[in-house]
């Protein structure tokens, strides 16, 4: 009897030690860039910028063909990214925000780091924000233990934005021939939790010190499970690289300032890697929206898609994105369309504890089978809004309509007075299969008018919900 007792005790503590085994709390780290076109990586097809560390998350991992971020400009991006809504859900859709601007994300608001946080997780964010620089705004607000980085973009000053030197490609090539720019052209702050640290930031290093806290943060948090992410400010303009990396040549300004991304992702993967947490740690490379095609040489390149930032064709949000992790089939590729707003639920999933119930609603969708390859994404419709929150596009499965608003000019004056009443100008309509013309190249929209109107209809009832239930972001208290 003893001795089947004892016997019963050690198949019980096996099954324990396996069952936590099995429910053990994998890491996560999210490196997001920005500005970075779909083809700037050599695993994704460029020909010119030399991309061997996170190429390694491609032949380690899975590479996403059909990744989607919500907007083609940064800050509705990155509201998307860590609250898994639609920009336009949780009101941090119109546009950019500034150094003046009042509002910022609802504290309210659910985030990966929240999700994460509540289990018990260290988090940090190492980078640009830009979801507001108010303290009631600020990363802390939304789940992160610490933070580091600038607050909204790099080309931004404190206080008001103004006094910012030349602009377009012209301008940068000044600013990239005088390395010192960062520190006499600029007044962009580098903050710490809620108080401006350095201002202006030395943007020359600024790529170099966000990967460094990360992997001085994964040190002292290696006993226990992490969420480290690395919204790195670059490539969006200003460039800059450490004056001992730095090409002279304006020209490789772009490509230089990629390779050294791709050194400083390869210094954190080797440190994942020496401290033996590869095998636990999902690590997620992708950017919040396409180039900036304007500024040319000091821009990216889409590859194969159409136009870039700032635009709802593929170019301007689908972007590369690879990920490598526990159970992630290394060397694989993944076309499925899927997108940062399925990230919250995903990573939920893949941390063993669901979102809770009765939360705010989201609009992302657990994507963990596609990304674990053991199955087909759910996502079967992805709608296009653009950069100041209009809706204008929608996908279902190969086909994506764009219902383009021509640029209005109000007239002024006499002439305004003789043309009298005009009639209102038709919006332009486009109609694409992907699957055959990934590049938006031929406009099919006489062809299938009933596939038109389906997409049409479909589109304005998905927006008409989301516009109904939309929530407030968090606006500052009037004086």
């Amino acid at each position: 009897m003893k001795s089947i007792l004892t016997l019963a005790c050690s198949l019980c503590l096996l099954a324990i030690t396996a069952f936590g085994e099995e429910k053990s709390q994998p890491n996560f780290v999210i490196i997001f860039t920005d500005d970075q076109g779909y083809g700037d990586l050599s695993c994704f097809g460029s020909e010119t910028i030399k991309t061997p560390n996170i190429d390694r998350l491609a032949t380690e991992g899975r590479k996403f063909t059909n990744f989607m971020v919500a907007s083609p400009v940064c800050t509705p991006s990155r509201a998307a990214l860590l609250t898994g809504c639609y920009p336009k859900r949780v009101g941090m859709h119109q546009h950019v925000l500034f150094p003046a601007s009042t509002k910022g994300i609802n504290p309210e608001e659910y985030t990966i780091a929240d999700h994460l946080q509540s289990q018990g997780y260290a988090t940090a964010c190492f980078g640009k924000w830009h979801l507001g620089h108010h303290p009631e705004t600020l990363p802390q607000q939304v789940g992160f233990d610490t933070y580091y980085g600038i607050p909204y973009s790099n080309d931004m000053n404190h206080p008001d934005n103004k006094g910012k030197p030349q602009g377009g490609h012209v301008g940068m090539d000044i600013l990239w021939a005088d390395p010192e720019s960062t520190l006499t052209k600029w007044k962009t702050p580098l903050m710490e939790n809620e108080k401006i640290v350095e201002l202006p930031v030395d943007q020359r290093t600024i790529t170099r010190r966000c990967t460094q806290k990360a992997i001085d943060f994964i040190t002292e948090h290696k006993d226990e499970p992490f969420f480290v992410y690395v919204p790195h400010s670059m490539p969006h303009i200003p460039l800059y690289v450490p004056d001992e990396v730095r090409d002279p040549d304006p020209k490789n300004a772009y490509t230089n300032t990629i390779e050294h991304i791709d050194s400083e992702v390869g210094r954190l993967l080797d440190h994942i890697d020496d401290l033996d947490l590869t095998g636990e740690t999902y690590v997620i490379y992708t950017t919040d929206n396409g180039p900036w095609l304007s500024f040319q040489h000091h821009g990216g390149s889409a590859g194969p898609l159409r136009e870039g930032k700032g635009t709802t064709f593929e170019g301007g949000q689908r972007v590369p994105c690879l990920m490598r992790g526990p159970g992630i089939p290394a060397g694989t590729e993944c076309g499925d369309l899927i997108g940062t707003i399925d990230m919250l639920p995903t990573i939920a999933t893949l941390s063993g504890k669901a979102l809770p119930d009765g939360n705010n609603q989201i609009d992302g969708m657990d994507a963990s089978a596609p990304v674990l390859g053991k199955g087909e994404s759910r996502r079967d419709v992805f709608l296009y809004y653009t950069s100041r929150g209009e809706i204008e596009g929608i996908r279902m499965a190969e086909w994506k309509l764009l219902v383009k608003k021509p640029n209005q000019r109000k007239k002024k004056g006499k002439k305004a007075q003789k043309a009298g009443k005009q009639e209102e100008p038709k919006p332009q309509i486009h109609l694409f299969n992907l699957v055959e013309d990934m590049g938006e190249a031929n406009n099919l929209a006489e062809e299938y008018p009933d596939i038109v109107k389906k997409l049409s209809d479909r589109m304005i009832y998905l927006d008409q919900e989301i516009t109904e239930n939309a929530r407030e972001p968090w606006h500052k208290p009037e004086a």
